[in-house]
């Protein structure tokens, strides 16, 4: 089949170990290959269930009590300096280990946490370039679409002005994060797909770790930038170059 090459290579694609001349290739195909869409999308769900799922393992709370009791049951006698400075350093080492362990957990949840929102986003953006249908209103004109959202979703946004840029919009979707609504636009530059998606701060459940001007590479095979601003949550993604992701964000946080 003609697509048989391309499908051997996808797993490379997606995890973004190809050339940038190789990518580009292979985004033009993706976004005109019905077939490659779904597997790609497929693929990305399934490597962030994989991801997640490794993940899940943290050390319990009985580790503690199996320590403490081990310490507890030992018999009472009088002990030579050098065992008292043996008992006290061993005290410390399993002190500093319970707090690294607690630390690495905490640490660790977070970035299950970072990860599982960016994936969610990697997966909006190619299911709606996949879609035979990526927007539900086709206009340019920011006029136009930013009233279409009116009544659509619980809060209002700014869209930025293009002229003098390379950016165009090419309209606009209702979609959701977490069963929050929130709004999808589409924009093109150099005939490559951008998204950016919009949703209220406090409806999500977001990692606190996720910051401002948050970047994350390599976490999905996508440039990709958030932020908070005015109570909103900003996401930018797509295939074009991370400077053009950062130029629109700029715009959008100037709009707003």
């Amino acid at each position: 089949m003609v697509c048989e090459s391309w499908k051997a290579t996808l797993d490379t694609y997606l995890d973004g170990e190809v050339s940038q001349e190789e990518m580009r290739t292979f985004d033009a195909h993706v976004r005109s290959c019905a077939s490659c869409s779904a597997d790609a999308l497929t693929r990305v769900q399934m490597k962030r269930a994989i991801q997640t799922a490794g993940k899940r393992f943290a050390p319990s709370a009985e580790f503690r009590k199996k320590m403490q009791r081990s310490i507890a049951s030992k018999p009472q006698r009088r002990l030579h300096l050098t065992w008292m400075l043996a008992a006290t350093a061993a005290s410390i080492l399993v002190a500093g280990t319970l707090t690294s362990a607690y630390l690495g957990t905490r640490s660790g949840r977070d970035q299950i946490a970072r990860d599982h929102v960016y994936s969610e986003i990697a997966d909006l953006h190619v299911a709606t370039l996949a879609s035979s249908s990526p927007v539900d209103v086709i206009s340019t004109d920011r006029h136009t679409v930013k009233p279409w959202f009116q009544g659509k979703i619980p809060f209002a946004f700014n869209l930025p002005e293009l002229q003098n840029s390379e950016f165009s919009l090419l309209g606009g979707r209702v979609t959701y994060l977490d069963q929050t609504p929130g709004a999808h636009l589409i924009y093109d530059v150099r005939k490559h797909h951008i998204s950016v998606l919009i949703f209220p701060e406090r409806s999500l459940k977001l990692p606190a770790s996720l910051g401002e001007n948050s970047l994350s590479p390599k976490k999905v095979p996508f440039n990709m930038e958030t932020w908070s601003q005015g109570g909103l949550r900003y996401f930018v993604i797509g295939d074009a170059s991370a400077a053009d992701i950062d130029s629109l964000a700029k715009l959008f946080k100037a709009s707003s």
